[in-house]
This record gives C-alpha cells, sequence and structure tokens, in this order.
C-alpha cells in the first residue's frame, strides 16, 4: 500500500484512543445536557436552591443598578419581600448584602430588619450593612444593637462595626463598653476607640478609660506625652 509523504497511517491502537476521545466528549456533553435538565425539573418540583437564589439576587442587583432608579426601587422592593419569605439564614445574609449597596427606602427597611432577624448570623451581617452605609443613624442602631442583643458575637461585631464607622458620635457606648465585665468585649472596645480616635494609647483600659472621660481635654496633653515617649 502506498502512502503519500509526510502522512503516516494510524494505527489500532491511536484509532483507539481517539475514539475513545470522541466518545468521553460525546458523553461529558450529554451528562451536562441531562444535569441540566435534572436540575431544571427539580426546580420546577423543589424550587431554586439557595445557591441559585443567591446567583439570581447578584444578576438582578446588576441589571437593576444599569437601568436606573425606577427599576433600583422596583428590585429593593422585591428583596424586602423576599427577605420576609426566606427561611435560609445564608440566603437572607445575601438579600441582606444585596440591599446594602442600594439608597432606597425598601434597601433601609431591609437593612434595618435585618438586625432583628432570629439568626445571629444575619445580625452579624445587618451591623457589617451598617457599617457600610454609615452615617449618624448607623452609630445608633449598632450602638442599640451591642447593648441589646442575647448573643455575644453580635455585640462584639457591633463594637467592631462602630470602629469602622471612624465616627465620634460612637465613644460614649464605646466608653461604656470599657466597663463590661467580659474582657472580649473590653478589648473589642479599645480596637474601635483605637479607629475612632485615631490614636494609640496601647492596650491598657484604664488609659483608655481616661481618654474616653475627656477626649477633647486630653487630646493636646497626650499628644505631647506621646512625642516625647516616641523620641525617646
Amino acid at each position: 500500500m502506498s502512502v503519500s509523504s509526510g502522512v503516516r497511517p494510524v494505527g489500532g491502537m491511536a484509532w483507539a484512543a481517539v475514539a475513545c476521545a470522541v466518545l468521553l466528549t460525546g458523553c461529558a456533553t450529554w451528562n451536562k445536557l441531562t444535569n441540566g435538565k435534572k436540575l431544571e425539573e427539580e426546580r420546577r418540583k423543589y424550587g431554586a436552591t439557595a445557591d441559585q437564589r443567591i446567583e439570581e439576587l447578584a444578576a438582578g442587583a446588576k441589571k437593576a443598578k444599569a437601568a436606573g432608579q425606577h427599576e433600583s426601587l422596583e428590585f429593593t422592593r422585591g428583596l424586602a419581600t423576599s427577605m420576609l419569605e426566606e427561611h435560609d439564614p445564608r440566603v437572607r445574609s445575601a438579600i441582606l448584602a444585596t440591599a446594602a449597596d442600594f439608597d432606597t427606602p425598601s434597601a433601609t427597611a431591609v437593612c434595618k430588619g435585618a438586625l432583628e432577624d432570629p439568626d445571629e448570623r444575619v445580625r452579624m451581617a445587618a451591623c457589617s450593612a451598617w457599617a457600610k452605609r454609615g452615617g449618624p443613624e448607623a452609630v445608633e442602631l449598632l450602638a442599640h444593637r451591642y447593648r441589646i442583643d442575647r448573643e455575644i458575637d453580635v455585640r462584639l461585631r457591633a463594637l467592631r462595626e462602630l470602629g469602622q464607622l471612624g465616627d465620634k458620635g460612637a465613644v460614649p457606648v464605646l466608653a461604656k463598653a470599657l466597663e463590661d465585665p467580659d474582657p472580649a468585649v473590653q478589648y473589642r472596645a479599645v480596637g474601635a476607640l483605637k479607629k475612632v480616635s485615631g490614636r494609640d494609647l496601647g492596650d491598657d483600659v484604664n488609659k483608655w478609660r481616661e481618654w474616653a472621660a475627656d477626649p477633647d481635654g486630653s487630646s493636646a496633653e497626650w499628644s505631647i506625652a506621646e512625642g516625647f515617649r516616641q523620641l525617646f
């Protein structure tokens, strides 16, 4: 049998490998189609999964922002409804995080309502959402959440986010937290005061208590003393 120059016949083993590759590709495509059909059937029967709902939130938020104010108003109204109906705390946290990026009445309602959510993970996420939104209302809401929440992790998150705000209106509640019997609360209050005050008195709670008692009057004295300490 003659073979044209530069071309070799494909042996049995080579053909087997080619056939196997084609077969595997076909199987992968078939499996993908089959799995996709199965997922769609399950969705129709049981509803969207948590991951699917979260993906839809991200897509919806992107579309609403691109469309303008009217679409944002409608989208966030839907978020408020979804927040009331959603049973999965992870999805509620995702709804909350999505709402935090919008400046609409419904988005604000979602962020406020989430502070009262029965799941502590959602309440913690709500504290972070308010740190992101900022403003005097954020200081008030985070301070209230620190004072009343029954879970220590939520209270600690509220203190941390008060520090992230960098608002001196948070000093009174942080100063009060320095008196808490729990060392973890004291430590978190110190960390927040460092951010709010813009200075570092170390981790000595008593020094921060002295500063918080008269933050304006002690600032000049502290600056001079700290300057000498840095020199020597």
